[in-house]
C-alpha cells in the first residue's frame, strides 16, 4: 500500500508540475490542489473545420485560366455547348488536331474540377469523339462565376435534367453565337452584344396592369460599319403549332407598340425567325400575314443555315430602322 501511495504521490507531484500548453489556467490550478474528484478534459487530435462554399469556389477560381475562365462564361450565356463549340471558340491556334487535342483536355481538366457537366448525349454519334459531347457548367462552374457578380443568385436549371428536344434547341442557338464568334473573327461585323435566355427576356406591362413576359432565344446587338443591328431571335424547330408562332408575335407587336425599348435602344430590334426548311419558311410567312399589317416589317423569316449571312449582311443607304 504504500508503495502504491507513493507512485500516486508522485503521478500528481508530476501532473501539479507540468504545465501543458493545451490547458487553461483554471485546469492547471484544479491539477494542482490533487482534487480527487477532478479528471482532467481528455486531449483529441485537431479536426480541420470544412471548407465553405466561398472557400472551395475561390480555390476554384485559382486553378484556372483566363481561357478557362471564358469557357465558363460561354457556357453561361449559352447553358450548353458542344466540345466541337468549345474548341471553335476557344482553340483557333494550330492545325485542327492541335486545337482539338488542347480543347480535350481543358474539358477534361474542368471535368475533373467538377466545374462543367458532360451529359451522356453526343452530337453526331460515338464518331464524333469528345467533341461531339454535350457540355453545360455545374453547380460550382455557376458559384466560381458568381464570386465576381453582383447579382442577385438565382436558380438555375440543372443541366442533367434538360431533355433532348431542349438540347437540340439550345444547341442550335449556341451554334448561332459561335458563328457570329466567327463572322466577327473574319471582320464580316463586331458582335457587341449576344444576350442567351433568360437574359434576353423582356418584362412589361399589360392591359390591366398585369406583367408581361417577352422570351425570345436571343437577344443581338451587332456593329456594322457605322451602323447598329439590333436582333431578336427565334429559333423555330419545327415543333410549335402555326398559331402559337403568331400569339408569340402578337406578343411581340405589344412589345413594340410599348415603346420602351426604343426608348433604350433608339430603335425596335428587327424579330428573325430560323427555320430548319423551306417548307417550314413559307409555312411561317403565310401565317404572319394574319398579323396587323403595320407589323409586318417587324418580322423576317430565313433558314437557319443562312442566318449569319443574312445578319451580317452590308445596310443600305440609311441604315438600320
Amino acid at each position: 500500500m504504500e508503495v502504491s501511495a507513493s507512485c500516486e504521490g508522485g503521478h500528481r507531484d508530476a501532473l501539479s508540475s507540468y504545465r501543458s500548453p493545451y490547458l487553461s489556467h483554471q485546469v492547471h490550478s484544479r491539477l494542482a490542489s490533487n482534487d480527487a474528484h477532478f479528471a482532467p478534459p481528455t486531449l483529441r487530435p485537431h479536426r480541420r473545420c470544412p471548407v465553405s462554399g466561398r472557400g472551395r469556389a475561390l480555390r476554384l477560381r485559382d486553378r484556372l485560366s483566363e481561357r478557362d475562365l471564358g469557357m465558363l462564361r460561354d457556357l453561361a450565356r449559352l447553358r450548353l455547348l458542344t466540345g466541337s463549340q468549345l474548341r471553335r471558340l476557344h482553340f483557333t491556334v494550330g492545325d485542327l488536331t492541335t486545337q482539338a487535342r488542347k480543347a480535350r483536355n481543358a474539358i477534361r481538366r474542368l471535368a475533373e474540377l467538377d466545374l462543367i457537366v458532360r451529359l451522356s448525349r453526343r452530337v453526331g454519334g460515338m464518331r464524333a469523339g469528345s467533341e461531339g459531347y454535350v457540355i453545360g457548367l455545374s453547380g460550382w462552374g455557376h458559384a466560381v462565376l458568381a464570386l465576381d457578380s453582383t447579382a442577385e443568385p438565382r436558380r438555375r436549371r440543372r443541366v442533367i435534367e434538360t431533355k433532348p428536344a431542349f438540347q437540340s434547341h439550345v444547341l442550335a442557338v449556341s451554334e448561332l453565337y459561335v458563328q457570329l464568334v466567327e463572322a466577327s473573327r473574319l471582320g464580316l461585323a463586331e458582335l457587341i452584344d449576344f444576350a442567351g435566355e433568360p437574359e434576353a427576356w423582356r418584362r412589361f406591362g399589360g392591359l390591366g396592369g398585369h406583367v408581361i413576359v417577352l422570351k425570345p432565344d436571343a437577344f443581338i446587338r451587332l456593329g456594322i460599319g457605322e451602323f447598329e443591328v439590333l436582333a431578336f431571335i427565334e429559333q423555330d424547330m419545327d415543333t410549335e403549332s402555326l398559331p402559337t408562332i403568331v400569339r408569340k408575335c402578337e406578343v411581340y407587336i405589344a412589345h413594340w407598340r410599348s415603346g420602351l425599348e426604343q426608348r433604350q435602344l433608339g430603335a425596335y430590334p428587327k424579330v428573325w425567325w430560323l427555320v430548319p426548311s423551306v417548307h417550314r419558311a413559307n409555312s411561317i410567312r403565310r401565317a404572319l400575314k394574319r398579323l396587323p399589317g403595320e407589323a409586318h416589317a417587324l418580322f423576317e423569316v430565313c433558314l437557319t443555315t443562312e442566318a449569319v449571312p443574312y445578319l451580317t449582311q452590308p445596310l443600305p443607304e440609311g441604315g438600320a430602322s
